[in-house]
């Protein structure tokens, strides 16, 4: 029997469970990478108006210059980018701009030894060649990896993801002094949880669909609610879940309030 091939955006758990992860795109990552060059061309910069002003008041000579071009050109490029992706545990001001984290390819957070062989394969493919080595590798690679991500085994995961939106439902003009009176309470959460997912989907219908749907779920839910409103089927199902949510909610409130007023009272004596 063949054994299934595991998507490349997914990775595989202890217990065998495919988890769907996204690389950062190539135009984004290109960006972050951008971003990252230019701070360590700033600190290089940084370095020679140091060295130039330190050689304008003699207090260095010609022979420690190039000594210490080659020490500035290291620091700048080399133990800068991995002393911060080591400290921001994969990350950078680059990769945090554009929402990125290296990572391993089995999602694992990275070592030192990874941001180590990253940087020094960077050397190469980023700033002696411009940036065309990474831009070719990254270009004709699934995940966008660079050359120095297929030497050490990693690749940058997408960490910053757009904000759910929040479903909550209000309760129809037309029913608030039904709600006063109304009996929601024997509603069976399995069709309760329908209703509420119905109603969070209801938008991305079709009319007929939507009209469809409402109808089926008001006819199940009509049994569990009492007294039944003069209204159309989706505002009931909107009413009765509103309705039940508040209740819950308040028994809770209710219960919680309970509870520490009756540990309080344990505390005291």
């Amino acid at each position: 029997m063949s054994t299934p091939i595991a998507d490349e955006q997914e990775i595989l758990s202890g217990e065998a469970v495919a988890i769907d992860v996204q690389p950062v795109g190539f135009v984004l990552r290109a960006a972050g990478a951008l971003i990252d060059m230019l701070i360590g061309f700033v600190v290089f910069a940084g370095f020679l108006v140091l060295q130039l002003w330190l050689l304008g008041q003699g207090l260095l000579d010609d022979h420690t210059l190039p000594l210490l071009s080659i020490w500035a050109t290291v620091l700048s490029f080399f133990v800068l980018p991995v002393t911060i992706e080591v400290a921001m545990r994969g990350r950078s001001v680059g990769k945090l701009a554009v929402g990125g984290r290296i990572v391993r390819i089995d999602g694992g957070a990275i070592t030192f030894r990874h941001t180590f062989i990253r940087a020094l394969v960077g050397v190469l493919e980023i700033y002696l060649t411009f940036g065309g080595g990474a831009v070719i590798t990254g270009a004709l690679t699934a995940r966008s990896q660079r050359l120095g991500d297929l030497v050490a085994g990693t690749y940058s995961q997408r960490v910053r993801t757009p904000p759910l939106p929040v479903h909550a439902p209000q309760l129809p003009a037309s029913l608030h002094e039904w709600a006063r009176i109304a009996d929601v309470a024997r509603m069976p959460d399995r069709l309760a949880r329908r209703v509420s997912q119905f109603l969070a989907n209801a938008e991305r219908l079709s009319p007929s669909a939507r009209a469809r749907v409402a109808q089926e779920l008001a006819s199940e839910a009509s049994a569990f609610v009492s007294p039944l409103p003069p209204v159309s089927p989706e505002e009931l199902l909107r009413g009765a879940t509103v309705l039940r949510r508040q209740r819950e909610e308040r028994a809770l409130i209710i219960a919680d309030d309970r509870t520490e007023r009756l540990t309080g009272q344990r505390i005291r004596l």
